[in-house]
């Protein structure tokens, strides 16, 4: 039976046209190599190298044979050498899914940024949609990982984690009386806002933000009045432009400059969080699954000591 090695023996003859100098670069003796070119001439059935006296020369059946081990050689050697980048999660295919909210937190943004930069030969795509079909779609398995707004329930197909939680801010019309009294760098209670109208998201497409505002508004002494409800944030905000009312969005969407939208920031110790969470896969260590929760985790640790070094300031 010819194997691997054997043609990279006879290439190695064939390049250096002499035995002992083959042995001495493929690391062995002059004596195996030898029996081993003549085993590989019994199983093909023809001569490969004539013998000369001072080394050897390849047969015309020797040269063919040799030029095609070396395609063979070589395309083993991409193969392999594609396994592995993809073993890393350089190559091959990756689906990601982001809340709105969550596509603006700079922590998902420079992850997805410096994944493309690094692995230019991977096939990310992307799709938006509420934190519960996200989840759904990690699930059947159309979407490798997301990234939501509410931990999803750990089963024998799902896992996930609480990467951070961020701040929600108060998004208001910029000719709202407010303002007035409350510069951009004060902080104010949750109570400030319980005469006021509110718009939010709709508690189907995202119970973990409209949930955590309707305990925050009641840990404050008031239930929330809910002028409208809205089928997507950036929606969201249009309403509070238009005047309807004021609405308490995660930190990361402030970064967006809508027009005719002013934000604030509560106190700290009243203010309703969103959390961060990544969902995926379960046995997804391998690949660009594991290279992208690898580059997470990384992120991940950065991001909170960075936010520690930064201090309590509003930054809007």
């Amino acid at each position: 039976m010819i194997e691997l090695r054997h043609l990279r023996y006879a290439v190695a003859v064939a390049d250096e046209n002499h035995i002992t100098r083959a042995a001495e670069r493929l690391g062995i003796q002059q004596p195996p190599l030898s029996q081993q070119i003549r085993a590989l001439e019994r199983e093909i059935g023809v001569t490969l190298f004539r013998r000369l006296p001072r080394g050897v020369e390849p047969t015309a059946a020797g040269s063919a044979f040799v030029e095609r081990a070396k395609i063979l050689l070589r395309d083993l050697e991409e193969t392999i050498d594609t396994a592995k980048r993809a073993g890393r999660g350089e190559e091959g295919q990756l689906a990601v899914g982001f809340t709105a909210s969550a596509a603006f937190h700079p922590l998902v943004s420079n992850v997805i940024r410096e994944l493309r930069k690094k692995a230019p030969a991977l096939r990310l795509s992307r799709q938006e949609a509420n934190s519960g079909e996200l989840i759904e779609a990690v699930r059947t398995g159309s979407l490798d990982a997301a990234f939501v707004r509410l931990p999803a329930r750990e089963d024998g197909g799902l896992r996930n984690t609480r990467l951070l939680d961020e701040e929600m801010v108060v998004a208001m019309p910029k000719r709202h009386p407010l303002l007035k009294t409350w510069p951009l760098s004060r902080r104010k209670p949750l109570s400030t806002l319980a005469h006021e109208d509110f718009i939010l998201y709709h508690r189907p497409n995202g119970p973990g933000l409209y949930d955590a505002i309707i305990a925050a508004c009641d840990r404050a002494g008031f239930s929330p009045r809910i002028e409208q409800e809205a089928s997507q944030m950036i929606a969201t905000l249009s309403l509070v432009s238009a005047g309807f009312g004021i609405s308490l969005i995660p930190d990361a969407m402030a970064r967006l400059a809508t027009e005719g939208v002013a934000y604030r920031h509560l106190t700290k110790s009243e203010a309703p969080t969103a959390p961060l969470v990544l969902v995926w896969r379960s046995g997804g260590d391998s690949g660009p699954l594991g290279r992208l929760i690898g580059d997470v985790n990384r992120a991940q640790a950065q991001y909170l000591a960075s936010s520690k070094k930064s201090g309590d300031q509003p930054s809007s």
